[in-house]
């Protein structure tokens, strides 16, 4: 009997509970600020890559220069090409580790610098959304919270889209 009670009394409490869902991927496609950000970001990712690909490009044209005429260097000149060849390949992953390596790499670094102003903004017409819906849980179907099934009537992603673009 105080099971059933317990167990009545939470099912009483969760259908008082609204809950909604929101798709933080689309979001993110349509929000004109999330699309600036992510332009910012692939052309820094871009110009880095491109300087990546420059010094690759420079180390292997070195060492086939060095290929084809190693059989003609002294042996001091030899170990001077090879530990040049060394360095300039240690430079380039210095640079990758630099620009890329995680967890301090600096494109992490100028994510969260870039998408900082982009999520506090999201966050915010999520909590707006949930406050004017009576909603006490969010969740995102496209983030880490599985979500297996979600009726779309519980869906807010397009008024917080819509909160997004009249609170400019």
């Amino acid at each position: 009997m105080i099971i059933a009670a317990v167990f009545l009394l939470g099912a009483v409490s969760f259908a008082q509970t609204k809950v909604g869902f929101i798709d933080s991927q689309l979001i993110l496609q349509q929000l004109p600020l999330a699309i600036k950000a992510q332009g910012d970001l692939d052309a820094l990712t871009n110009m880095w890559s491109a300087h990546i690909d420059s010094l690759t490009k420079e180390l292997q044209d070195d060492y086939t220069n060095y290929q084809k005429n190693a059989k003609t260097y002294d042996k001091a000149k030899l170990e001077s090409e090879q530990k040049r060849l060394v360095t300039k390949q240690q430079v380039i992953d210095d640079y990758k580790k630099v620009k890329f390596g995680q967890p301090n790499g600096e494109i992490y670094k100028k994510n969260d610098e870039i998408f900082g102003p982009v999520k506090k903004q999201i966050y915010q017409a999520i909590q707006d959304v949930a406050k004017s819906e009576n909603m006490q849980f969010i969740f995102d179907k496209a983030g880490d919270a599985i979500l297996l099934y979600g009726d779309p009537t519980f869906d807010v992603t397009y008024k917080v889209l819509d909160k997004l673009k009249t609170s400019k």
